[in-house]
């Protein structure tokens, strides 16, 4: 049995979202030293006592990918050291995702290596979203929970009121495109395309469905580059299509993603906060939802031993609360002021 108590830490990928969610959760972050030495070595120092505590690290491995990737691992080392009673893994986005097959000779399945390096640095259970593919699970030998942002981007672009409205997606994300699409009582239209060689570029093939004179939602689990999205907008365009909106959980908006964005004819482009947004772009065009409440009662059913995938069922209605949470914060510091640390929660 672990200690009846859970503390949060994070590394320096997106302290924003540790934040929210030790907001959300009513505790403050935990007092951990991550920084990188001149030779670009990472150290890592906990500040507190963990010992048989239920522990959660937050860490998407965003940019910088494999110095975020080395501080989760490190972090991972460093509690397992401290005697903490479990280690879960927060990782909002998780990199490397898509690279989870063998698609050309004498290549990597990094995907795999990721999961195995997390296990074996000693990490109990791993939080994510919104996975590239649902069988990076298997690659654990540990427990995966994989959250969704389908319900919270669903809900925003219901309540917009957009009339005669189809979803657009690539093949590889269609089952969840499906259920979005149910969601907003949508007909779904499927984007083919081909991606040449290794570098992010994408050939357009075809758009499967009645695209014409209808308010086209693009869904898909990450922006990176924007290419091939800008692609799918081009097309969508060329079909006939009204105002084009783009829904993805993960903006990665690797240059050129948001000059492209800007200079095209897409009417919104909506992700959430799992990625921090570059500082000082144009994102006139973007808006971002928080996932905090999400993640932060994942976490909280975690350390309960109560059923996360409870979460995304009828019976539980938390998705509009989620949805606009950000809009109603409350000065973190009086919080942090007023919640004592670690939490201690009820069993």
């Amino acid at each position: 049995m672990y200690a009846d108590e859970f503390s949060i830490y994070a590394g320096n990928a997106n302290k924003a979202l540790a934040h929210d969610i030790c907001r959300y959760l009513k505790t403050r972050m935990g007092d951990v030293e991550v920084f990188q030495f001149a030779n670009e070595n990472i150290f890592v120092r906990v500040k507190e006592n963990v010992r048989e505590q239920d522990v959660f690290l937050i860490q998407p491995t965003c940019r910088p990918v494999n110095q975020s990737v080395m501080e989760l691992l490190i972090m991972i080392d460093a509690f397992k050291r401290a005697s903490a009673g479990r280690i879960t893994a927060v990782m909002p986005y998780y990199s490397y995702g898509r690279s989870d097959k063998k698609d050309q000779p004498r290549v990597p399945i990094t995907a795999r290596l990721i999961a195995d390096m997390l296990t074996v640095a000693g990490a109990d259970r791993v939080l994510t979203m919104d996975l590239h593919q649902g069988q990076i699970q298997g690659f654990f030998s540990i427990p995966v929970d994989e959250l969704t942002a389908v319900d919270i981007l669903g809900r925003y672009i219901k309540d917009k009121g957009l009339d005669d409205m189809v979803v657009v997606s690539e093949l590889g994300f269609a089952k969840k495109a499906r259920n979005f699409a149910e969601k907003l009582g949508a007909p779904l239209a499927i984007v083919e395309k081909r991606r040449v060689g290794n570098e992010d570029k994408t050939e357009l093939m075809n758009i499967i469905g009645d695209v014409a004179g209808k308010n086209a939602v693009i869904i898909d689990d990450e922006i990176d580059t924007a290419g091939s999205l800008m692609e799918a907008v081009n097309a969508l365009v060329q079909h006939g299509a009204r105002d084009i909106y783009s829904c993805a959980t993960h903006g990665v908006f690797s240059p050129p993603a948001l000059e492209r964005i800007i200079a095209s004819s897409i009417t919104e482009v909506v992700v959430t906060d799992t990625i921090p947004l570059l500082p000082g772009a144009d994102t006139s065009r973007i808006t971002v939802l928080p996932v905090a409440p999400l993640f932060g009662e994942a976490i909280r059913r975690i350390h309960r031993g109560e059923s996360v995938g409870a979460l995304f069922s009828s019976e539980v209605e938390l998705v509009e609360e989620m949805t606009f949470w950000g809009s109603r914060a409350v000065d973190d510091e009086e919080e942090e002021q007023e919640t004592p640390f670690p939490i201690s929660v009820e069993r």
